[in-house]
Parts: structure tokens; C-alpha cells; sequence
């Protein structure tokens, strides 16, 4: 291993599923996973190819009920490339003897190199290296070099290149009893010389998807084609010691595209107007080059290796060139299907990260959601409120794609599924319109979309508000919070719970931010807002009102996760854990039992603290102020405290969270809950759920750790603040970043000292702002500033 190479050495079919899902190479609008390309889908590998935005819907017959699903579809497989002696058997690493194996996925070329060597008996040898590319400067294009070389013998080799139609959504072993055919309509054809084409479409969705490869080699190449698939085959003559390679090109459109007029067409075209593969390689490597520049990392040792595998991964979901798409966050990434490749709320911890690196990614993204906002009316409506409600699970329109059963494989036994409920999800979507505009200054953004939608989901927030007159207070009841094991209260003929103190104060939130907005429009703007929304004052004047009088519950001292918290009981968690070691999924492990978790103060993730890894100590503390409350740090490490020994982290995002809320509440133990994030993934923490997709919200929330959590970044009033928190184990790094039109702003940190380089410019000066100082940096000059204590 390198700081720029991911290396696994030997072949491990139970590995495999992992190493495929890390080994993904995409460029934003499609990625394929890193399967072998000499082996089918099975038991053992998963190839699959993703396409941002494409998804298709199904219903299927289970449990004696209708199930509706809307699914990433996994698209025609462009990698098969197989190869046998002469007349023998085909090689793959399960049928044949394996001399030596390994990948290799270099991260600042986004290349994935494999190495076997097959032994074919006799002392003969059969050398096989592979490199492989999905395109990062032309997004349509993915190309595939095999060199073959003879050890110890003189023979022919048979090489079969295809593109493969037949493929299912089965990627997920708990999703097999839905229905996974979405591709349909498969044609097939040829082009000489040496290009063949599959065309199909999505069975609802109707996407047309078109497909092209090019094979070249140093002999003649021969192509066939059958309903699903279509290929090419050359016979190669391998002299001993000397290699013979053959290139594969393919090329990907579908009917989603801008600036084509059929897909097909499309491909075949591009296909054949593209250069060879060592010119492909050059463009390739300038356009990563230069993704590494604006995402500029340098975090030392282990941690640093990790992060900039985590930066890879997501440059290659959410690159320069999702931008042009209509696409949302895949929480999964374009790595696998788990969770259908929904858009959930993860944007909450990634946009954060590329606003600062790519602003107009951040701002696409947005613009999923604004394009979203009547179907987020439509489903506040259908549940009796006005304003914006944002589902759970998004995919092509926005409707509410979360399932209303599922499947707890530990019992067998199909549950309802009441996750709809986490209405908080349009919070996060107003969290990240605020965060966009204040890192980029994009007032027009703001004074627009960002505007409209933060309007209507401070609306729907004041629409759930009522008034308790025992509390004088404002409730929001029947929800469900961030922790997902609480859906209900114990013994309730009905799911929901009251005053979730994160969906309350985040509420607030929203409410106090569409005002601030309101307030600063210019005139006109804020008169056709008006007019076309019917706002009024008497209606800002409630949303005044509800930020201010919103109910939080405390406990025991500490902050209640929901009203009633309080009165569960307490879980034997060491019993629990001697009983079944791995207690993460707890919820499935007490339903088995005949138990719920809901009975117990218990939870699956971080959802009290989350405020803390949102809002600075002092945004928290203004927060609470503005609710009535006086959260002082003494109350706030209590809660920390309190939940800190009540969470099963079942989530990737829980070690995230946690490590950021210490490393400012207890800094000797947020190192632990640091490395659980950066772990999570490479290390499958979570028990087989990797080679299902990454967990991107977690990948991207590394990064921020860095960028924002230790540093104490904020952009906020025209400045970046900056209240560092070095951990002795990460207590040197450097980030560059591009804030409000300056690009490549660099930060260093090193013990006791800050570093900030603005480079040459026609921008204005930067205003930092530290605890106990303010500076102003001009363009062109390094300040370097000694930090208190």
C-alpha cells in the first residue's frame, strides 16, 4: 500500500463482493464495479454498471401484498472479456489454478490494474494484466487493456469480448424475491470493423439505453451477436515472453442524455470516434489531475491514505460532470444497489464538503430538489399540511419511494416499515440551500429556488406545530427522529413519537433562516414570492412565534430525545453483547427475541447529538436561547454522556458523528469514533453491507471532519470562521478549498499554528475570524497566526 494505491494481494472469494465495491471507477454519470471481467454474475462477483438518475420502477407479489420498488438499474454489463487456450476451458480464478493475483486501484489516476498468473500445467504459464478506466474527462466512455503473455510456452489463445444485456437487479441477497428484470426490448448488431452494439430499455421508465464496444488487436477480430448479447473473438498467437495485447472500448448513452438524438446512434459514434487507449489514458489522467488540485488533501499516515480513498470515491459519484444531471446524493454511491440507489437524507453530509471544492456540483444537486418541490407539496397535502414535505427516499420524481414493509433477515419476518415519518429530511435540504449560498455567495440561488424551498419547508413546519396549552409550548408529534430503532411508544396501537428534540430544534432552525431570507430579498422578488405563494405577515409572524416556542424535552438533566424518552427502560447492553457479540443492528436482534427496541433507551445512531454536529457550540447555544433554554457546556456534556452509553452505532454515520460532537466535548475518546468512520468501509464494519454499495454520507463526512469538524470551519456573515480542535493523532494536515470565487485557499494546520494562503486574484479580501481575533486576508499573501493554548 501506498498514500495513492489501494492494493489487495491473493484471490479470496469471500472478499470479493468488498473489493468490487471498492474498486468501483465511475466519473459522475456512470461507474462500474471492479468484478473480474472473465467472470459472470454469481454467488461470489457482482459486476454492475450504474448510471446517475436511471431508475426504473416494479411491482412484485409479497407477503400477500402488492410491493411497489423503484430501483437503480443496473445497466447492460460492458466488461465481459474472457480467455482460454485454444479450444480449452475458459479461465477464471474459481475454475483454474492461480499462480499469483492481485488489484491495484491507483487513486490519483483512477486506474484499476489487475495481475494473474495462470498456471496452465507443465511449467506453463499464462500472464494476464488488465487496466481499466471509466473516463473522467469524456463521462461517456470506459475502455478495458488486457495484456497476455506466455510463460514457458508457445500457443494460441481464444479472447471473447462482450456486452451483456441479460443482467438482473440481484446484487442485494434480500432483495432477491422482488423483481429485478428491468431491462427489456434487447437488439442487437454489429458495425465493421470490429464494433458491436446492444440497444434495450427500462420496462416503466422507458429510458432507451445504448451501448457500443470496439475491440482492437494485432489480428483479425470476428464478431457474433445473439438476443442479449453481442461480442467479438480473436484468436491470438502468444510467443514465449513476449506480450500481445488487446484494447476493449465502450461507450454509454441513454435517452436521458442533453444534446443527442438517439442513444444508440450516440454510442456508436462516440465509440468510433474515440482515440486508442494510450491517448484515452493521457485525457484521463489530466482531468484527475486536476480534480486532485481543487479537492488538494495532505493528512499524514494511515488516516490520510483512507481519506483520500474516501475522496476518490466520491469525486466519482458526484464529479464536475453531475452538474449537467438531474440527480440527487445515492447514499450508496454508483457502487451497488443497496438501498435501490435512493437519495436519502446523506446530502446532508456531503454537499457540506463540496461546497467548499465544487460549488456547482453542490448547486445541481440542490436543483434535484427544487425540481422535487411541487411533488414535496403534493405529499405535505396528502398528509394535511401545507408547505414542502420531502420523502425519505427519493429517486426519479420525488415521490416517496421508502418501503412500507421489510425484511428483518435475522426472524424472517416481514415488518412494517414506518421510516416515512423522519420528516427531517426537508431540514436537511433547507441546511444545505444555507450552507451552498454562504460558502459561495451565490446570492441569486439563494434569492430564487433556495428561497422557495426554504419558504415552504418552514411552511410545513409551522403547519405540523401545535399548541399545547398545558405546556405553552408548541409540539410537533407523530414523528420519527434520526435514530431509526425508535418508531413508536411502547404498547401504541400507532407508529410516531412526540417532539423528537433533533426534528424540533432543527424546525426552529428552518424557520429562523426563511425569515432571515425574507427579510433580505430585494422588494420586488419578495413581492412575487408573496404573490405566487400567498405569504403574508400574518403568516411570518406564526413562523415567529413557532421558532420561539417549538417544545424541547429534558430528562434527568439532559436533553430527551423525544417527549417520553425518559420513562423507557434501560437496556442490559453488556448482556447483550456477551450473548451476541456484534449488537449494531439491535433492533433485529430484540424483534427476533419476540422484543422491540422501542421499549429501551437504546438507539441506532446519533440523533440528539447530530445538533452538535450541525450547529457550533455557539449557533447551538443562540438555538436554544431563541427556544426559551440556557444550554451551557455542562448541560451539553451531560447529554453527550447520556447518549454516548446508550448507542449500538448502526450506522456509518454514527462513529462520524460521534467523533466530531468529541473531539470538542472529550477529545480522549473522539479518536475512537474517528476511526470507526474512516474503517467503516474498507473494514466492513457494518457485516457485509460494503460489497452492497459504500456508504458515501460517511466517506464525505471524513472529509469534513477534517475540513470543518477540527477546524472549526464555519462560513457565515461574509467570513470564515475558524475555532481549531487539533487531535494529538491528527494534529498536522492541509486542505486547500474555494470560498466565494477564491480558488485554491489553502489551510494548514500544525500544533499551535494556522496557516492561510489566499492565492493572486481580482477577489476581494478574506475575513477570518478566530475566538479571539479578526483578520483580513488579501489575494496573493499567507498569514500565519499563532492559536491560543
Amino acid at each position: 500500500m501506498t498514500g495513492w494505491t489501494w492494493e489487495y494481494d491473493g484471490y479470496e472469494p469471500a472478499d470479493e463482493r468488498l473489493r468490487e465495491s471498492l474498486c468501483t471507477l465511475g466519473n459522475g454519470y456512470f461507474a462500474t464495479r471492479g468484478a473480474l471481467p472473465e467472470c459472470a454474475a454469481d454467488e461470489v462477483h457482482y459486476p454492475g454498471t450504474y448510471a446517475a438518475g436511471c431508475y426504473d420502477r416494479l411491482t412484485t407479489d409479497v407477503a400477500g401484498r402488492r410491493v411497489e420498488n423503484e430501483d437503480l438499474v443496473n445497466l447492460p454489463n460492458w466488461l465481459p472479456l474472457r480467455f482460454r487456450p485454444a479450444d480449452g476451458q475458459w479461465l477464471t480464478p474459481d475454475t483454474a489454478r492461480v499462480a499469483e493475483h492481485g488489484q491495484a486501484l491507483h487513486l490519483d489516476s483512477g486506474l484499476l490494474e489487475r495481475r494473474t498468473r495462470y498456471t496452465l500445467g507443465a511449467d506453463r504459464v499464462l500472464s494476464v494484466r488488465q487496466q481499466r478506466l471509466v473516463h473522467m474527462a469524456e463521462p461517456h466512455l470506459a475502455a478495458l487493456r488486457t495484456e497476455f503473455t506466455a510463460e514457458g510456452f508457445t500457443g494460441d489463445l481464444d479472447v471473447e469480448a462482450a456486452l451483456d444485456g441479460g443482467v438482473t437487479n440481484a446484487g442485494v441477497p434480500r432483495y432477491r424475491d422482488l423483481d429485478g428484470r428491468h431491462l427489456t426490448r434487447m437488439h442487437t448488431g454489429t458495425v465493421e470493423p470490429g464494433t458491436v452494439w446492444l440497444r434495450c430499455r427500462t420496462r416503466t421508465s422507458d429510458i432507451r439505453i445504448g451501448m457500443a464496444a470496439r475491440l482492437t488487436a494485432d489480428a483479425p477480430v470476428t464478431t457474433w451477436r445473439e438476443a442479449s448479447r453481442a461480442g467479438q473473438r480473436v484468436r491470438l498467437r502468444l510467443p514465449p515472453g513476449r506480450t500481445v495485447t488487446v484494447d476493449k472500448t465502450v461507450a454509454l448513452h441513454t435517452s436521458r442524455d442533453p444534446a443527442i438524438s438517439d442513444p444508440l446512434d450516440a454510442a456508436i459514434d462516440r465509440v468510433g470516434a474515440a482515440p486508442a487507449f494510450d491517448e484515452l489514458l493521457d485525457s484521463h489522467l489530466t482531468a484527475w489531475d486536476q480534480l486532485w488540485r481543487r479537492a488538494e488533501l495532505d493528512v499524514p499516515g494511515e488516516a490520510g491514505r483512507i481519506l483520500r480513498l474516501h475522496l476518490f470515491h466520491v469525486l466519482q459519484t458526484l464529479s464536475p460532470h453531475t452538474a449537467d444531471l438531474d440527480v440527487g446524493v445515492p447514499a450508496r454511491g454508483l457502487h451497488g444497489e443497496a438501498y435501490r440507489g435512493h437519495v436519502f437524507w446523506d446530502e446532508l453530509f456531503v454537499l457540506p464538503y463540496l461546497d467548499l471544492h465544487f460549488p456547482e456540483v453542490s448547486r445541481a444537486l440542490l436543483r434535484y430538489r427544487h425540481r422535487r418541490l411541487d411533488q414535496a407539496r403534493a405529499t405535505a397535502r396528502a398528509v394535511g399540511r401545507r408547505g414542502a414535505l420531502y420523502p425519505w427516499q427519493s429517486g426519479s420524481d420525488g415521490r416517496e419511494e421508502s418501503q412500507e414493509v421489510h425484511l428483518n433477515p435475522r426472524s424472517g419476518r416481514w415488518l412494517p416499515d414506518h421510516s416515512r415519518l423522519q420528516r427531517h429530511v426537508g431540514s436537511a435540504v433547507a441546511y444545505n440551500v444555507w450552507q451552498y449560498c454562504e460558502a459561495s455567495g451565490d446570492t441569486e440561488f439563494l434569492h430564487t429556488r433556495g428561497a422557495e424551498m426554504l419558504l415552504q419547508i418552514a411552511r410545513f413546519w409551522a403547519d405540523s406545530a401545535t399548541w399545547d396549552e398545558g405546556l405553552g409550548r408548541h409540539r410537533i408529534r407523530g414523528v420519527m427522529g434520526p435514530d431509526e430503532y425508535h418508531d413508536a411508544y411502547p404498547d401504541a396501537p400507532h407508529p410516531g413519537l412526540d417532539d423528537n428534540a433533533y426534528t424540533n430544534v432543527t424546525a426552529a432552525w428552518v424557520l429562523a433562516r426563511a425569515l432571515d431570507v425574507l427579510r433580505t430579498l430585494p422588494e420586488p422578488r419578495r413581492r412575487e414570492l408573496a404573490e405566487r405563494t400567498g405569504l403574508d405577515d400574518g403568516e411570518l409572524e406564526q413562523w415567529e412565534d413557532v421558532s420561539r416556542t417549538l417544545h424541547v424535552p429534558f430528562h434527568d438533566g439532559v436533553i430527551s430525545q423525544f417527549e417520553g424518552y425518559g420513562d423507557l427502560a434501560e437496556l442490559d447492553w453488556e448482556g447483550h453483547r456477551r450473548q451476541y457479540g456484534d449488537i449494531r443492528r439491535l433492533d433485529r436482534i430484540l424483534e427476533a427475541e419476540g422484543d422491540t427496541v422501542n421499549r429501551y433507551k437504546a438507539s441506532k445512531q446519533a440523533d440528539v447529538l447530530m445538533l452538535g454536529y450541525l450547529f457550533s457550540p455557539a449557533e447551538l447555544q443562540d438555538l436554544f436561547g431563541r427556544l426559551g433554554h440556557r444550554l451551557d457546556d455542562e448541560l451539553w456534556l451531560r447529554t453527550v454522556d447520556h447518549y454516548l452509553h446508550r448507542t449500538s452505532h448502526g450506522s456509518t454515520l454514527s462513529g462520524l458523528v460521534h467523533g466530531w460532537v468529541l473531539a470538542r466535548a472529550r477529545r480522549a475518546e473522539a479518536w475512537t469514533y474517528c476511526q470507526e468512520a474512516l474503517r467503516g468501509d474498507i473494514a466492513d464494519l457494518q457485516g457485509g453491507t460494503t460489497g452492497e454499495g459504500v456508504h458515501l454520507g460517511a466517506m464525505a463526512g471524513t472529509l469534513d471532519l477534517v475540513q470543518r469538524g477540527l477546524t472549526g470551519l464555519e462560513t457565515r456573515d461574509g467570513a470564515l470562521w475558524l475555532d481549531p480542535v487539533p487531535l494529538p493523532e491528527l494534529s498536522s494536515y492541509g486542505f486547500s478549498l474555494r470560498y466565494q470565487g477564491h480558488w485554491g485557499v489553502r489551510l494548514r494546520l500544525e500544533p499551535g499554528r494556522l496557516e492561510v494562503t489566499v492565492p493572486p486574484s481580482d477577489r476581494s479580501p478574506i475575513d477570518i475570524r478566530l475566538p479571539d481575533r479578526a483578520v483580513r486576508v488579501e489575494p496573493g499573501e499567507t498569514c500565519r497566526l499563532v492559536l491560543p493554548g
